[in-house]
């Protein structure tokens, strides 16, 4: 062989390897562990979830200029990757804390994800960051509330949604609100499921009224898998509080709901601790006997062409329903993720980690009406905001409060059926 057949060789195995090196870049995939409920009482948001999560990844992937200032839409794939692709390896919690805490050990260990998402109920999300932190894998929760889960020092977990405590200042002051308008609403009373998400939640908003002058003058916990909660609406029929705030997953709600027209039991009003009353199985199941209900909320679809009205064309297609406030969170947690995964341009979990750290989003980059996205040292957004909604129209909640981010004033008394 001459030297110039070698050199002709060589010359051509290296325009393969170089080849091959772009085509590995374009083709590299970025995988990502998402902790839902599947299957169990909370299997509708699972797979609202899922449709979520699916039509974000095809929004990144695909890229989509149509949505304005959104990070990630503009380029197909990761620009930061060398237009990576981004997968979602999803794994069924079951609604149990174990098994979600295993499916984190699992995705971590064999899917090797780069890092999670999830997991919706405070509880798994609580066991499931855990494994991550041991394991050095950033965690990003969009939706759970419980509000001690960015108080465990931990280093490996963000979460991007408002929570309890914000919530609990809503609530409190949209009573004050109604009181000064004549309302009624000394007399409160708080219905929970009995796990993190709603044992948190009361405790919270418990503390918070009491500093403030607002009693509760009724504590209702239950099962979260309970198929009778009669004892509990004839409580709150023998008491006759001015306020319940219902604090309840999908199939609890629904229960509630039948139960109390089943016992001919409206309150003047109620107030629902989104979870599963913002659920769209909940809203076609009974979303007719809880007419006037109100909520909160930090989402909404928006006016045609916006980039969330956009979004959520995608999202039905998938899904057959609206987003909903929930899900909603679940995405904006996940874009954010991403986002920083991008930054990094790397998949090194101290580098995604460094890169959360440093995440500063402003309103318009953002799908929610958050007031930015910017973490402490505890891992919560610092900007994270809401409002309270109420359904009004058949199966449309609608802004109702505070005064300048409202469509339609509230509606009083509580209507229900």
């Amino acid at each position: 062989m001459t030297s110039k057949h070698i050199v002709g060789l060589l010359a051509a195995a290296a325009v393969s390897v170089a080849l091959a090196g772009t085509a590995s870049a374009q083709d590299k995939t970025v995988k990502i562990g998402a902790i839902y409920p599947l299957s169990g009482n909370a299997a509708s948001t699972g797979v609202h979830t899922k449709a979520a999560l699916e039509t974000a990844v095809e929004i990144i992937n695909n890229g989509n200029p149509a949505l304005g200032n959104l990070p990630l839409t503009r380029n197909a794939g990761l620009k930061g990757l060398g237009g990576a692709k981004v997968e979602v390896v999803f794994a069924d919690n079951q609604g149990s804390p174990a098994v979600g805490q295993n499916q984190a050990l699992r995705l971590i260990t064999e899917e090797k994800v780069v890092a999670l998402s999830g997991a919706y109920q405070s509880g798994i999300t609580l066991t499931a960051s855990a494994i991550a932190e041991k394991y050095g894998i950033p965690f990003l929760s969009g939706e759970s509330v419980a509000a001690n889960l960015t108080e465990r020092g931990f280093k490996w977990f963000f979460r991007t949604t408002p929570v309890a405590g914000d919530f609990a200042r809503i609530y409190l002051d949209f009573l004050k609100d109604m009181k000064a308008a004549g309302q009624k609403v000394d007399n409160i009373a708080l219905v929970h499921e009995n796990t993190e998400y709603g044992t948190s939640v009361s405790n919270v908003i418990t503390s918070m009224f009491k500093e403030n002058g607002f009693g509760i003058a009724q504590d209702i916990s239950y099962s979260a898998n309970t198929t009778d909660v009669q004892s509990q609406v004839l409580q709150l029929k023998d008491k006759k509080p001015d306020v319940v705030i219902m604090i309840s997953y999908t199939s609890d709600a629904i229960l509630y709901a039948k139960t109390f027209q089943a016992l001919d039991y409206k309150p003047p009003m109620m107030i629902a601790d989104n979870a599963g009353f913002s659920d769209p199985s909940l809203i076609k199941t009974v979303g007719k006997l809880v007419q006037g209900i109100f909520n909160r909320s930090s989402f909404a679809i928006g006016p045609p062409g916006s980039p969330t009205f956009l979004i959520n064309e995608i999202y039905k297609k998938k899904s057959g329903d609206d987003m909903d406030d929930t899900v909603a969170r679940q995405m904006q947690g996940f874009f954010v993720l991403v986002d920083a995964i991008d930054r990094a341009g790397s998949t090194d979990p101290a580098k995604i980690q460094a890169a959360l750290k440093a995440t500063d989003l402003k309103p318009d980059q953002l799908i929610m009406g958050y007031k930015g996205v910017k973490f402490d040292d505890k891992g919560q957004n610092i900007l994270a905001a809401g409002l309270v909604i109420q359904l009004q129209d058949g199966e449309n909640y609608v802004p109702v409060w505070p005064k300048d981010k409202a469509k339609t004033a509230p509606m009083l008394p509580y209507k229900g059926w």
